[in-house]
This record gives C-alpha cells, structure tokens and sequence, in this order.
C-alpha cells in the first residue's frame, strides 16, 4: 500500500503514462463521522495498487496525473461526490460500469453480477461494512478493495463494444457527464428541513420543536466523538422522545436508551427541556407542499408520454425508469418547455412524439 511520498510520487508518473485506469474508494461512513476517505484502488495496465489517504501524504500528484485521464469506476455517484467534497478532485471524463449495464438492460447490475455475466468471474464479497479506517487492513481487506478495479479495464471494453454496436455509447457519455456535474455541486442543506428525520410528519409543532433540539445535540456529540449519530441515536428513536416529551409536557419518564452514557443521557435531557420551553411563537411549522394537481389536460398528457416511454423502453429492452421516472413525467406534463430542457438528448429524442 503507498504511504509514502516517493512511493506516490513514481505512482503519479506511472498514471500520466498510463493508456487506462480504473479507480475505487472506500470510505468509513459507517464507522466515523464525518465520513473521510480512507482508500483510493487503482488499476493502471500491469500492476493493482492501493494508495493511504490516511497516510502523511499530499494526494495532488495523484489528483494532477488522473486529470485528462477517462476513469473506469463502477457506481461513480458516491465515490465522485466523496472525492470532489475531501479533495476537490473531479474526472475530465468517465466510464461508469454500472450505467453501461443498465442501458444494456441488465436487471442485476451490482459488480459481481456483471463479472459473472460478462467475464465469467465471480468475486468473493465479505467486506463492504468493513472498517476501513483501520490499519492495518487485513489480508482479506485488501484483496477485497484490489478486486474491485482489477477486472473493470476488462469489463470497460466489454460493455462498451456493446453499446457501439447498439449504438448507445453516447448515452452514457451523456449520463456521465450529468453525474459529474452533479457530484461537484456544493451540499447546501437547507437549516430548516435538515433537522426534520424519518417520523417529523407525525409530530405536532411542540414535537417539531423537541425534535429540533435533539437533532441539533445529536449532531454536535456526532462530532464530537467521531461517530456516525445512527450509533447515538437513530432517526425514529429521536422522533418518538419528541412525540412522547410533547405529549407529557416534561422530560420525565422519557424511553431514553439504558446504553446512553451519564453523559449522552444529560445532554438528551437538557435538549428535550430545550425543546419544551421554546416559545410557541416559535415552535417550528411543518412544511407546505406548494406543487399543485395536474390538470385533465396535464394528465392525459403525462399518460401519453408514459405509453411513448414504454414502448421505446419494451423496443430497447431497457428499465422505462432509465428514459423518465415517473415524477419525471408529472413534471413534462405540468412544466413543459422548462422540464423537457432538463432531459439528457437521448432522453429528449426518445420521449419528443415523432413529427
């Protein structure tokens, strides 16, 4: 595994060399928080290699050598996000395996599903949950991480024949290009709605305001120790204190957790009295939903566009979600020229009724 700047630095010149190079992360999203990067996996022609984010090291020779590159990943979304929000680092181009599948119409399309089908090989799986914060890695960890970009040169080049000779490899050029616009959007979350889990729909206004007091002391004791608010609390336990703390007018008798610390305990009690003794003035409102009903008129068009999506989807023998989700077209029938503009061309082409 690189570690060392020297060992990175003759990585980066190997990279710019390099005709191909497939890449995976991995992270500790379900071990700390805030989630980091933990591993980079890299497949240039001839060598598998892992590189430590973890380590004492500088990463941009590596960002600066994959730059101008085509980089094979499988199911990018996440790993694109992950490197641009830590590293700033966003792919000129992309190859995502996962979206190759798809618009193949393969139904399985995780990577040990298109291995088995396209290159006969089967992978074995044991590690996804893994603590990849650890070190050092186990040998079983490290040849999990190597495996998922070993064989995606292979696969590239398979799949990608295939959509030449459907004549589909621009959609995915299309496709890639849209994720990787969208993964280096900056993450504004909105401070009035970030806070409103799984059960806030259920809660009276007194409730919202308990719940936004837990959910803010959760946050802070996440980082303050390091660990995902999921090992703190989970989202429906927050909700049902709210619920219970409203309903009872006081912090007592609460089904607070018996695995809390003293500590945790304390803090949950001083937010839930938080909550309680907000002014009702200012106790938080649930949201409005401002979308209107379609119309008549709106729904037979949205149904004409539907049976248009199916029957090229049927002809295509791909998913009908791939051309347009349903709220996809809801949003065509009511908004129009504004909504249609938002499609990739080969969504556009497919759905526009023929002249």
């Amino acid at each position: 595994m690189i570690s060392t700047t020297a060992d990175l630095t003759a990585l980066a010149d190997r990279i710019r060399t390099a005709p191909w190079v497939g890449l995976d992360t991995e992270a500790d999203s379900l071990h700390a928080y805030p989630e980091k990067l933990c591993l980079v996996q890299l497949a240039i022609p001839g060598e598998e290699v892992l590189v430590d984010p973890l380590a004492d090291l500088h990463l941009e020779p590596l960002w600066d050598a994959l730059d101008h590159h085509e980089i094979i990943l499988h199911a990018a979304d996440y790993d694109l996000r992950l490197l641009f929000q830590g590293h700033h680092f966003r792919p000129s181009t992309l190859f995502d395996t996962m979206w190759a599948s798809r618009l193949l119409g393969d139904a399985r399309f995780g990577l040990n599903d298109l291995l088995t089908k396209y290159l006969g090989i089967t992978l074995e799986k044991g590690s996804q949950k893994a603590n990849w914060g650890r070190r050092p890695l186990t040998d079983r960890m490290i040849s999990y991480a190597l495996n998922d970009v070993r064989y995606l040169k292979e696969l590239r080049d398979c799949l990608r024949s295939r959509l030449r000779e459907l004549g589909r490899l621009e959609w995915l050029e299309q496709i890639c290009r849209r994720n990787i616009d969208e993964a280096a959007v900056p993450d504004q979350r909105d401070p009035n709605q970030v806070w409103r889990t799984k059960g806030h729909d259920k809660l009276d206004r007194l409730g919202l305001a308990v719940l936004r007091e837990l959910w803010h002391w959760r946050e802070k004791d996440a980082l303050r120790t390091g660990r995902p608010p999921f090992f703190i609390l989970r989202h429906e336990q927050i909700s049902d204190l709210a619920a219970a703390a409203a309903a009872k007018l006081s912090h007592r008798g609460l089904p607070v957790p018996a695995y809390l610390t003293p500590k945790r305990r304390d803090g949950l009690i001083e937010a839930v009295k938080r909550g309680l003794d907000v002014p009702e003035a200012e106790w938080p409102d649930h949201p409005r939903v401002r979308s209107r009903r379609l119309t008549r008129g709106e729904l037979d068009e949205a149904e004409e566009i539907r049976r248009r999506r199916d029957a090229q989807a049927e002809i295509l023998g791909i998913d009908p979600t791939l051309i347009a989700a349903k709220a996809t077209l809801f949003a065509l029938a009511r908004e129009g020229p504004d909504e249609w503009a938002r499609l990739l061309p080969w969504q556009r082409q497919l759905l526009e009724p023929e002249a």
